[in-house]
Order: structure tokens, then C-alpha cells, then sequence
């Protein structure tokens, strides 16, 4: 057992939960390396010492740099807005720091690929928060995949939608006003990231963006929004299947539909994070009559359930995501090996956006080769 120094930028809802699961990881998984919460930073001195403070940090600052000027920090997990990912994260490379980064990767695709370029060259183990693809159902997902029980993958059809913005008098913040952080940039690469680990690379896409309230309430009057609220696309992946996805932070009634349908030439799943314990499977190989998809739900033998829970239906939540996310970051740490979601992936990721706004932008079909 090895104490790890962590330093965490970022103290509102993403941060907080990392706090969680720094303390929580080393009983759950028994992991050889124990995170140490050493450092936290917030945007003032005096937020950050009332951070560090409940969240259980031993020291705070107002300034980013006095983390990566520590020596007792010995990684870094970034949890601030995109705009700041990329001067963070290069300082800590340049530091010999590891690094976790919350998505998306960077606030463009040029922040992106600066980003991975870096994490390649300083050989530091890196990990983006891509947090759904650890819930267990959807590892179960990848797990039946791989080993080739539906067969071959011949259509997908997935969406992220929530419905945090769908009243059109919620004020104008950040999100509105960061041309990156739109429905494009902030939910769009979740379903992203998880049909390229399920389904594989995507060759080329089409797409539709909207905005649908172009005005928000703001401090002194209606203010512009400058960036998208939904957005369709139509993709054709490397293997021959093709597929649709939807991505929304103004559809009504939806909480956390990132959910997806993955029909095979030998069997089908679905998947939907409003109910995240279940996973529907339908084996195309039964005979007639007993057809049909069955409710299989999480329990002890099935990717990482078992060390939150011995009860088979009891369930996990969306804080053991974060958890096992925090796990593999200390496994690339303590081997050494590249653990999926890299900044590599996130790179990925990033180049699909950027072809969907493309494809908006210039109403056409765009190969992700063109970035």
C-alpha cells in the first residue's frame, strides 16, 4: 500500500464528486495505491480553503499553479471548465504529473490535440471522465459484444438527452454563453465516446444542429445564446454499420437518457442510463415463440458490481461510476499502461464534434479523415 498525492482543480459538482471517490476508492477496490487529497484549488483563496476544508483536502489555493508547484502533489485531476483544461493540463505534463481531465477533452479540437499530443510525448499516465461507459450494464455491454454474442454489428441508434435547459426562462451562465460548452460540446461527447468503445471508429457523418431558445433571461435583459441546444446526426462506422444519434439539453421530460439500441446479426442490446442496473438482451438464436428481450440485471458477476455489492438487483449508482473511474486511474498510474479513456481517445472524440458541426455548418456529409 503506496499513499498517492492528488491535487483537484475544481470544487463545484464535478469536483465534488472526484473528492468522493478519492476517499472512497482504496476500501472499495483495496487498490495498492491510496489517494492522499492534498491539495484542492477553487477561483478564489477563500472558496478554496472552505473547499478544502469539507472536502477533505489538506491544503488549498486560489491559484492552479501552486498545485502543480507542489511536490507532495504527485497527479492531477482536472475538474474545471473546459476552457481551462489545456494551459492545466500541458503545465502538469511538463511537472511529470499524471493527469485526469474531465470531458471534454478541450474547449476545440486544437486545444484536444495539443493536449494528447502532450500526454504522448511525456509517457504520464492520462485519463479523460468519460464516467457511463464504468456503469457495469454498459461494461456487460462491451463484454457480450466482444465476445460476439449478438454477432455482427449492423445498426445503432443512441442519444444523450436531458432536459436542464428545456425551460426557456432558465437564465443565461456558461453554458450558454461558451460557444464550446452547447449541447455539442458538454453532453454530445459521452454517447460519442461510448459508441466508438461499442461499436467501433466512425468513418464519416451527417448532421443537424439547432438552437431553440435564441434569448435567455440574463442580468440586464434577454441575452444571446451562442450555442446549440439539440442536435441530430446520421453516422456510418469503419466496420459497415450505420447509425443515428441524438444529442439534447432541452428535451422535455428527459433526466439522463443516454441510452442506445445495438441491433446484431445474432442478438441486440438496449440500454438506457435512467435505468442503469438493466441491460436488455434479445437472443436471435432462440426458436420462435421463445424470442424476445430479457431483463438481465446487475449483480456480483458481471464488471465491477461486486465490490460495491453483494446483492444481484440491489443496483449501483452514478458515485460508483466516478469511483471506478478513480480505480483505473490509479491502476495506469501504478502500471504504467494505457487505461481506455486516454487523452488519445478524447482526441477522437474531439474530431468527431468537430466533423458533426462541420457537416451543419456546410450541410454535407464529412469524413472524420478531414481533421
Amino acid at each position: 500500500m503506496r499513499p498517492l498525492g492528488i491535487g483537484l482543480v475544481g470544487t463545484g459538482y464535478m469536483g465534488k464528486a472526484h473528492a468522493v471517490a478519492l476517499q472512497s476508492v482504496g476500501a472499495v477496490f483495496n487498490t495498492r495505491f491510496r489517494p492522499v487529497c492534498e491539495m484542492i484549488c477553487s477561483t478564489t483563496a477563500e472558496g478554496a480553503a472552505c473547499k478544502a476544508i469539507e472536502l477533505g483536502f489538506k491544503s488549498s489555493s486560489g491559484h492552479w499553479q501552486d498545485l502543480i508547484a507542489n511536490p507532495r502533489v504527485e497527479a492531477l485531476v482536472i475538474a474545471s471548465p473546459p476552457t481551462t483544461h489545456r494551459e492545466i493540463a500541458l503545465a502538469a505534463f511538463a511537472a511529470g504529473k499524471a493527469v485526469f481531465c474531465e470531458k471534454p477533452l478541450g474547449s476545440s479540437l486544437e486545444d484536444a490535440r495539443a493536449m494528447a499530443d502532450m500526454a504522448a510525448a511525456s509517457k504520464l499516465p492520462n485519463m479523460v471522465g468519460f464516467n457511463y461507459i464504468r456503469a457495469p450494464a454498459v461494461q456487460l455491454a462491451r463484454e457480450m459484444i466482444l465476445s460476439g454474442e449478438i454477432g455482427e454489428i449492423i445498426h445503432v441508434r443512441a442519444e444523450h438527452t436531458e432536459d436542464f435547459l428545456a425551460d426557456p426562462q432558465a437564465p443565461a451562465s456558461w453554458r450558454t454563453r461558451d460557444v464550446s460548452s452547447g449541447n455539442l460540446g458538454d453532453l454530445s461527447p459521452h454517447i460519442i465516446n461510448a459508441m466508438l468503445r461499442l461499436a467501433g471508429p466512425i468513418e464519416r457523418v451527417v448532421a443537424q444542429m439547432q438552437t431553440v431558445y435564441s434569448t435567455r433571461p440574463g442580468a440586464n435583459g434577454p441575452e444571446a445564446v451562442r450555442n446549440d441546444d439539440q442536435a441530430d446526426f446520421l453516422c456510418r462506422f469503419k466496420s459497415g454499420a450505420i447509425g443515428a444519434i441524438t444529442v439534447s439539453r432541452v428535451a422535455t421530460g428527459s433526466k439522463l437518457r443516454y441510452c442506445f439500441d445495438i441491433a446484431g446479426t445474432k442478438g441486440a442490446l438496449r440500454f438506457d442510463a435512467e435505468d442503469q442496473n438493466t441491460l436488455q438482451y434479445y437472443d436471435a438464436g432462440l426458436k420462435p415463440g421463445r424470442q424476445g428481450f430479457s431483463k438481465l440485471l446487475t449483480a456480483p458477476e458481471h464488471p465491477d458490481y461486486g465490490a460495491f455489492c453483494e446483492g444481484p438487483g440491489h443496483g449501483t449508482g452514478y458515485s460508483a461510476q466516478i469511483v471506478i473511474e478513480a480505480r483505473d486511474f490509479l491502476r495506469a498510474i501504478e502500471t504504467h499502461e494505457a487505461i481506455s479513456p486516454t487523452f488519445e481517445d478524447g482526441l477522437q472524440v474531439s474530431r468527431i464534434v468537430a466533423a458533426i458541426s462541420r457537416s451543419h455548418t456546410e450541410e454535407r456529409w464529412v469524413r472524420i479523415a478531414e481533421f
